[in-house]
């Protein structure tokens, strides 16, 4: 019986590829809805009755899926968003995946201001709201934005964290998407969702009395913390690194590094001698599998392998844009680097990660506009020794 309700804000290939295919495919959800501003990609799926398409990377090879019935709302439209109001009242599940947690208040109809809303006229027996920005806290924030306007919340609804190891990207060259022989999101648009076969998803244990989530296929941990931390301090620090050492040798994707020797035992020594070992000393009082020397190894290799899937195809310029956020202090490579030495351990190949992206970074970036002290001394001092 569908008895489920889905609202998700922003379409995009982790929205459409992840959290609305597996509530497809649930076959638990009587109504998908999904608030998105893009009136291209509204106008697109309408036209094509609700249908879309999500290329799936498989390691030999792309396939295609299909999913039906969803409607795509438009929040700036005043009819559009009164029936988005209107479902925000009935929804069980609600998933946010905007580009980031500052987005929650951004706008005048803004997701946090919908959803505060929605929930004080909620009809739903329960809701939980998966938080899906890439942010440790994104859930808290949310719940907190939420209630500086809601007030109390019920004890039926529940904001919930998310760690999403699954890759994914909208590939939008003509080119690309021909040679690719990529499925297009809809007829008339020029996009393609391209994710990888994955959905081992961790999220916050549900903890509503009586209350079953609709999307049954994730894992559901007490403490997500510390897997949200291997994320961080492993597979995103890893793909960072690769990107950066494969942009200093000229290559372009992300696939073209696995004939790379040099690059790719760099990689796996930072993954297996130095993040793992420095995340599995924090956290092995958990008990968890993954927090041990051998789930630990089959989490590094099986990810090695996936980000160099040559079907997925991920393009270095995407793995290493935005340097600035991933070369700061507490993120991917240099918290990670922070992490190892406080656990005892020398990131040596981690640091050659680190060397990579700040060249990347003085490569790309207009220092004249961002009138940043020492600049030509620094790149001159990295270039010479990198």
């Amino acid at each position: 019986m569908k008895e489920h309700v889905f609202v998700g804000f922003g379409f995009g290939p982790i929205q459409g590829g992840l959290f609305v295919s597996e509530a497809f495919k649930s076959k638990h959800f009587k109504r998908i809805v999904i608030a998105e501003i893009d009136r291209k990609l509204v106008d697109s799926i309408r036209s094509n009755n609700g249908r879309y398409a999500v290329n799936i990377a498989f390691h030999d090879g792309i396939a295609t899926e299909q999913i039906d019935g969803i409607e795509l709302l438009n929040p700036s439209v005043t009819s559009d968003r009164k029936e988005l109001l209107y479902a925000l009242s009935q929804a069980t599940e609600i998933v946010t995946s905007l580009p980031s947690v500052a987005f929650y208040t951004t706008g005048k109809h803004s997701a946090a201001s919908l959803i505060e809303q929605g929930l004080k006229t909620s009809t739903a027996r329960a809701t939980i709201i998966y938080t899906a920005e890439n942010n440790n806290h994104a859930a808290e924030i949310l719940e907190k934005k939420v209630k500086e306007k809601l007030g109390i919340l019920e004890n039926s609804v529940q904001f919930l964290n998310t760690v999403i190891g699954k890759m994914s990207q909208v590939v939008t060259e003509k080119t690309e998407i021909a040679q690719k022989k990529l499925t297009p999101i809809a007829p008339g648009i020029d996009r393609a969702f391209l994710v990888e076969r994955f959905n081992r998803i961790f999220v916050t244990h549900c903890r509503i009395e009586g209350f079953r989530p609709g999307i049954e296929v994730f894992v559901e941990k007490e403490n997500l913390l510390p897997f949200e931390e291997a994320k961080l301090y492993g597979h995103n620090a890893v793909h960072a690194l690769l990107a950066y050492l494969g942009a200093q040798k000229g290559y372009h994707k992300i696939a073209e590094l696995k004939k790379d020797t040099e690059i790719m035992q760099t990689a796996r020594k930072a993954f297996l001698c130095e993040a793992g070992p420095a995340l599995i000393k924090k956290h092995a009082h958990l008990n968890d599998p993954l927090f041990t020397d051998i789930g630990f190894k089959e989490y590094a290799e099986d990810l090695l392998v996936r980000m160099t899937n040559p079907y997925l195809d991920d393009p270095i310029e995407r793995a290493a844009r935005d340097p600035q956020r991933k070369l700061s202090i507490n993120d991917r490579i240099f918290g990670t680097l922070q992490l190892c030495l406080e656990q005892n351990i020398q990131p040596i190949n981690l640091a050659k990660g680190a060397t990579a992206g700040i060249r990347y970074l003085l490569e790309t970036q207009i220092w004249e506009n961002q009138k940043m002290p020492y600049a030509e001394e620094i790149k001159n001092l990295i270039f010479k020794n990198a």
